[in-house]
């Protein structure tokens, strides 16, 4: 059974950064694509950004292109979100899910999810 917990959420102010963590306490980390999702009230959850299971691909959603930085360790079992220049309508429950694929960003039947952290950017 795989384990997901996320940490590094809270409320920073806009232009603000935040650093969210995901540790995994399964074997399948190393093997596993990665992603962050995000849901903000009211809204859909989305993919916000994916990595590969040797970090060689990253997706990224389009609003958060060259603002968050997706990367794991797979020494730690720990996925990252570095998440810079933060905007009001980044703030949304974050959370982390591990992929039954190694490769593709493929996160529903087989997938495993953290509890969420929350990000709150203040305008």
């Amino acid at each position: 059974q795989v384990q997901l917990v996320e940490s590094g959420g809270g409320l920073v102010q806009t232009g603000g950064s935040l650093r969210l963590s995901c540790a995994s306490s399964g074997r399948t980390f190393s093997s596993a694509a990665m992603g962050w999702f995000r849901q903000a009230p009211g809204k859909e959850r989305e993919l916000v950004a994916a990595i590969s299971s040797s970090a060689g691909k990253t997706y990224y959603l389009d609003s958060v292109k060259g603002r968050f930085t997706i990367s794991r360790d797979n020494a730690k079992n720990t996925l990252y979100l570095q998440m810079n220049s933060l905007k009001p309508e980044d703030t949304a429950v974050y959370y982390c899910a591990q992929s039954p694929s190694s490769d593709t960003y493929y996160f529903e039947n087989g997938a495993y999810w953290g509890q969420g952290t929350q990000v709150t950017v203040s305008s």
